[in-house]
């Protein structure tokens, strides 16, 4: 979604696109993203803001962190809410792989006679990475499963219907 200001605290919203948005923590800055993804259609209207006259702004580096933060989880939320084995997964295979190229320049190292398994840290990065990677692919699994789960047991769909036609 393109806006000019997510932060500009007027807004307004019909009822039936809010009733189902949940807000955690200081996500009503990303309130229009929500009615997006409710399937409704956003607009802005330009607002005339003016300069403080009196004390002092409480907007600092701590609330920037936290707004990056909520940025990262607005992201996960519209890429990966429904498929979280693509992140998980993805990071876990991509662990997999720094743990087979690590093994293999190990291996390299001591059948080269360069260097011995014990002069360097790569055993413990082949493990580590190893670990990593097979409980990122787990964790992957388990979160498709609480996806699916939640889905079904609240009868939800991963998907908003505008209008539904009958047939016959």
């Amino acid at each position: 979604m393109r806006l000019h200001d997510y932060g500009c605290s007027l807004k307004a919203y019909r009822r039936r696109v809010l009733e189902h948005v949940r807000l955690y923590g200081e996500m009503h800055r990303f309130v229009p993203i929500y009615a997006s993804w409710q399937g409704a259609r956003v607009t802005e209207l330009p607002v005339n803001h003016y300069a403080r006259t009196r004390g002092k702004s409480n907007y600092g580096i701590e609330r920037t962190i936290k707004v990056v933060l909520d940025l990262i989880v607005v992201k996960f939320l519209s890429s990966y809410a429904t498929k979280p084995i693509y992140v998980f997964g993805g990071f876990g295979l991509l662990s997999l792989f720094g743990s087979f190229l690590t093994f293999a320049l190990m291996l390299y190292y001591k059948l080269s006679g360069q260097k011995d398994f014990v002069q360097t840290p790569l055993p413990l990065v082949v493990v580590m990475l190893f670990l990593v990677g097979c409980l990122s692919v787990l964790l992957g699994l388990v979160a498709e499963l609480t996806i699916r789960t939640y889905y079904e047991s609240q009868g939800k769909r991963t998907y908003v219907l505008r209008a539904q036609e009958e047939t016959e």
